[in-house]
């Protein structure tokens, strides 16, 4: 039995076996992706709230038991379940925020530099999966090891997402409401693609998917920071409740509507 197998059936016996073809993702609707955004807003805006509300480093604390708390919860689904899943990517959302800020607040890392390695770990992530298992789609998360794969590109996604948007915002000097336009036209172009020709759907997925996480931080900053700094001055505190009601209500709509597709 090789080391792989034998971490694959520790973790089937901590976390139970997966059910054969059990789906583990959603399907990917509009609603995916309002609520992508609005977990990468509010994760965006929680992060940046409690890092000055408490201790940054208790923050850091408290972010990572969380996010460890909601892939646990996630991996111990037999399939897929809205509030499991959102609740799991929510997390994620606040804590790859955490990632890359400590990378460059706490370590005092470029954010140029925090980009190129994020980017760096994420093609990592990328071409490991598509090596072992031969797809990178997400409709094929029916092992433990894809499922795995899976959730160290979306943490990678968000680091990677969190470090650009903040690099085109400050250090190139874009502001956050230009860097809204600039992810706005730039996941545009995988969107229109994949409409027009629906070729190339796991590309186009998966780079629309990178790119929310910018969007949707921008979004967040914009509207959280003071007017100083280009922003609405509604505080991040104001934006992340805002994010986790949006987020509550679509999980709702989503739990109904797979309620409805079962009978």
């Amino acid at each position: 039995m090789t080391l792989t197998q034998r971490v694959e059936r520790s973790l089937d016996r901590i976390l139970g076996p997966l059910h054969d073809g059990a789906v583990k993702v959603p399907e990917i609707t509009g609603l995916f992706w309002c609520l992508k955004l609005a977990t990468t807003a509010m994760g965006e805006a929680a992060s940046d709230w409690s890092v000055h509300a408490i201790n940054p480093p208790v923050a850091v604390l408290i972010g990572a038991s969380l996010f460890a708390l909601a892939i646990v919860v996630q991996l111990r689904r037999v399939r897929y379940e809205a509030p499991a899943y959102w609740f799991a990517v929510s997390m994620v959302g606040v804590f790859g925020t955490m990632v890359a800020d400590v990378l460059h607040v706490g370590l005092g890392v470029p954010y140029a530099i925090s980009t190129v390695g994020c980017a760096v770990i994420l093609t990592a992530i990328f071409v490991t999966w598509r090596a072992r298992e031969g797809t990178l789609s997400i409709h094929s998360i029916t092992t433990r090891r894809r499922e795995l794969f899976y959730w160290a590109a979306v943490v990678a996604t968000f680091a990677f997402g969190t470090a650009i948007g903040d690099l085109s915002a400050v250090t190139l000097h874009l502001g956050y409401f230009g860097s809204i336009w600039i992810y706005a036209a730039a996941i545009a172009v995988p969107a229109l693609s994949f409409f027009r020709t629906r070729a190339h759907g796991v590309a186009c997925f998966w780079v629309a998917y990178v790119l929310t996480r910018p969007l949707g931080a921008s979004i967040a900053d914009w509207i959280g920071v003071n007017h100083h700094r280009g922003g609405l001055n509604l505080g991040p505190g104001i934006v992340a409740l805002i994010g986790i009601a949006g987020i509550s209500v679509m999980v709702l709509i989503a739990v109904r509507r797979d309620q409805a597709a079962r009978r």
